[in-house]
Parts: structure tokens; sequence; C-alpha cells
């Protein structure tokens, strides 16, 4: 057995459990089994001491049905409208699922300004952290019948990797109705294998995923090597397993190698450099040279105005902007101090000669060393 996967999941003790749209959908509608399954499951966790989170998708599911459609409509109100018919019927089947195991569940919906907003943002972790000393089970979905696509999460597997990182859990276990990560897709090629570990999620693991979501689902394996690519940066490691595996959480938690076991980095992201990395939407790009591209990854060094060659987008002072190379390798997010009209104009200059040029200097750097990430990979 992997000896890292083996301390990990011995050493867990809060657990984000997300199951996809693939597992809980059956003939356009909710599948009821598999709710009371996953809700058995996480009730054995628990009392085994564990504090469990779950993100479920299936509103869409539930809705579709209630309402009397055949698939999920293209239209926005018409989505909002069928997940506003759903919640409600998913809410409950989970509470009647989870109150046969004598525990009691309660209702949390987002989008993704009540992350991008600090204050929000610890105003949910205190919610929730306030829930499970209740030994309640949160159940959090993305908020459909408001969020457009500004303030969308766009999926719920990076939903379950910003809970994963907001509520510093010890693990996120992603359900799907695939049993991992394969060396090509299994529903078209036979002798697809599955990869039991992933120790550093390179582009060549990203083309392996596909990016082909189910008729309910708003992802596929692309959106779960995302979520990897985050939650593993945070320190914190994540699994893809196939949801429809009997005792699949049991089996897992118990010591067998089911799915695809995504190895943490050794070096854990603060929360609130993931929080900046990724809870806030970028609101331009900064274009950088090599230099400054080899300072700030090789050298742990900020972003000074001299290394900037161009300006994308209009933002504010203490916005969150990507900064890229000449290539568009994007290599990280960062809160500027200068707006963009001021480093427009004070790119290519030397830190000493900001004041000449604006009339003032608040900083010397564009964005300060601990307000930057870096979330390159090669």
């Amino acid at each position: 057995m992997n000896k890292i996967r083996k301390s990990c999941f011995d050493c867990a003790r809060r657990i984000v459990v997300k199951v996809g749209s693939g597992v809980l959908t059956k003939d356009n509608g909710l599948n009821l089994k598999a709710v009371r399954s996953i809700s058995r499951q996480i009730c054995y966790l628990i009392d085994g001491g564990m504090e469990v989170i779950l993100v479920s998708s299936g509103a869409m599911a539930s809705g579709i049905r209630k309402v009397g459609l055949s698939k999920r409509p293209d239209e926005i109100p018409k989505r909002q409208a069928i997940a506003a018919v759903g919640q409600a019927g998913l809410i409950m089947e989970y509470e009647k699922a989870f109150a046969r195991y004598g525990k009691k569940v309660a209702q949390i919906l987002l989008t993704s300004e009540d992350l991008s907003n600090r204050k929000r943002y610890l105003n949910a972790r205190n919610t929730l952290s306030t829930l499970l000393s209740w030994q309640f089970v949160p159940i959090i979905n993305e908020n459909d019948t408001v969020a457009v696509e500004e303030i969308r999460f766009g999926d719920n597997d990076n939903l379950a990797a910003m809970i994963t990182m907001l509520m510093d859990a010890d693990i996120l276990v992603n359900l799907t109705d695939i049993d991992g990560l394969y060396n090509k897709d299994p529903r078209s090629i036979p002798d697809a294998e599955l990869i039991p570990v992933v120790s550093t999620i390179k582009k060549s693991i990203e083309k392996l995923a596909s990016d082909i979501p189910g008729a309910l689902g708003t992802g596929g394996m692309i959106t779960k090597i995302n979520a990897a690519k985050k939650v593993t940066a945070a320190g914190i490691p994540m699994v893809i397993a196939g949801g429809a595996e009997p005792d699949i959480l049991k089996k897992i938690f118990s010591g067998k190698e089911h799915g695809t076991f995504f190895v943490p980095k050794k070096k854990k992201l603060a929360g609130r450099k993931c929080w900046i990395a990724y809870s806030l939407k970028p609101r331009g790009v900064i274009k950088i040279d090599s230099g400054a591209a080899a300072a700030i990854l090789k050298k742990g060094k900020s972003l000074l105005p001299s290394g900037i060659v161009g300006v994308e987008g209009e933002f504010s002072v203490g916005a969150p902007v990507e900064f890229k190379m000449d290539d568009n390798k994007i290599l990280g997010t960062g809160l500027v101090n200068y707006s963009a009209a001021d480093i427009r104009k004070i790119m290519g200059l030397k830190s000493s000669k900001i004041k000449e040029c604006l009339g003032y200097k608040p900083y010397d750097e564009v964005i300060h060393r601990d307000n930057l990430v870096i979330t390159y990979y090669d």
C-alpha cells in the first residue's frame, strides 16, 4: 500500500465528500438509492469520529423530473427555476436518509462572491465550523437560483476544492461516475488503465482528462484535475473514486486502494494565499519579462515595475490580477499595489523612479511577495 496514501487516510479527521450528478442521477431524475447509500456511508464515518462536509450535486436532476422535462435546458432562467424546484427535493431526501441514522443536516447554498469577499469567506467558515460542532452534516451546493456567469463557481468540483481549503480539511473525496483517472477514456476505449497515484499534476496529466460532461453535469474529468491542483497545492490530498461502487467510502477509509490518489505538496500553501489564488476572480493581467519571472519563480521575489512589459484590463488598487510571460503562460495571481492606469505609466521603470513618474510612491513593489501566489505547473 502507498505509505503516503495510508498516512493521509489514517490521519484524516475532517473530510469533504463531493458527489457528482453522474452518481446522483437516474433516468433524468434523482437516484434515491445513491442518496441513501452515500448518506449511510457518511454516517458510518461520523460514528467513527470524523467530521464530514458534503458537497452535493443533484438539484438539477431532482428539478427536471418534477418539472417534467427530458433534459437540462440551455436557458439560464429555466435552469435557475429548475434548481429552485429541485433543491428542496434534494435536501428533503438527504434529511430523510440521514435521519435513519440519527443525524441532522443543514443546507448551505453559495456563490463565488461569498468566497471572494474576505469577510463573507470568514463568515462562511465560522458557520460551517459551528454546524460541525453541533454535529450537523453541512450539505453544500452552488446557489444556481441566483448564480450567473460572473458569480458562479462553474462546477461543484471547484466548489468542493474551495470548501476543502476554506475549512482546512484533511482530505477531499470526489465521487463520480468513473472509477478514477485513466490513461485513456474508459467509456470508449476498452483497454484503458486506471492511474492509481498522481504525484505531480503536469500538463501530461491534464491532457489525459476528458472534458466531456454528463448530460446533467457541468464538469468532466478536467474539472476534477483542476480541483486536485488547487487542494494539493494547499497540502491537502484528493481521491477520485467511483461513487456507484458499493460502500466506496468505507472501503477507501479502511485502507483499500480504490480510485486515483493525488499526492499533496509537502509545502502547504497558507490559508490567505489559498484565498488569493483560488477564491478571487482576476480583474486583469500583467505581462512580465523573463527576468521578473525568474526572480519570482526561483528566488521568491516580489514583482517590481521594472519587470513589467504590458497590462491587460482595467483594475484598481488591491485588485486580484494574474501575471504571465509573453508566451501567455499564467504564472500566478497577486493583489496589486497600483491601478492598471498607474502600472502602465511606471512599467519598465526602477522603483526609485515611481515617485518622479506618478508624484507619489506608497510601495516599491507592484505586487508584494506576501500577496503573490505562484500557480504555474510545468
